[in-house]
């Protein structure tokens, strides 16, 4: 998975959940595993360099359980489109994750001493 021109995540290293979608519908209810779920061990990942795990582990110290990250989409009755709105989402954190700290500010100085 192409999560930016320099950070590839190899297949292998992403594991795929399905389940039926939750909600309300009655007899036409989504009886399929529609449901998918994506999770990325960052903490254990080849795909990351020292230092992007370092800053990825940092900025989603909140939503990584035992170093997985994992996104879930239902929103489509389709597991295929749950598949790829997934695989946006985790792209989507981990390209936050890993981008660089912005660089400091330089201080104006408006008006004289």
């Amino acid at each position: 998975m192409r999560v930016t021109d320099r950070l590839d995540i190899p297949d292998g290293e992403l594991s795929w959940r399905f389940s039926r979608s939750s909600g309300p519908g009655g007899q036409s209810v989504n009886t399929s595993d529609s449901r998918a779920e994506l999770s990325f061990d960052v903490a254990r990942s080849g795909a990351l360099g020292e230092q992007l795990r370092a800053r990825a582990l940092e900025r989603l110290a909140g939503r990584l359980v035992d170093g997985v990250l994992t996104v879930a989409a239902s929103e489509h009755r389709s597991q295929l489109q749950n598949r790829e709105a997934a695989a946006l989402r985790l792209a989507q954190l981990l390209r936050e994750a890993t981008a660089p700290p912005p660089a400091p500010r330089a201080e104006s100085w408006a008006g004289s001493p």
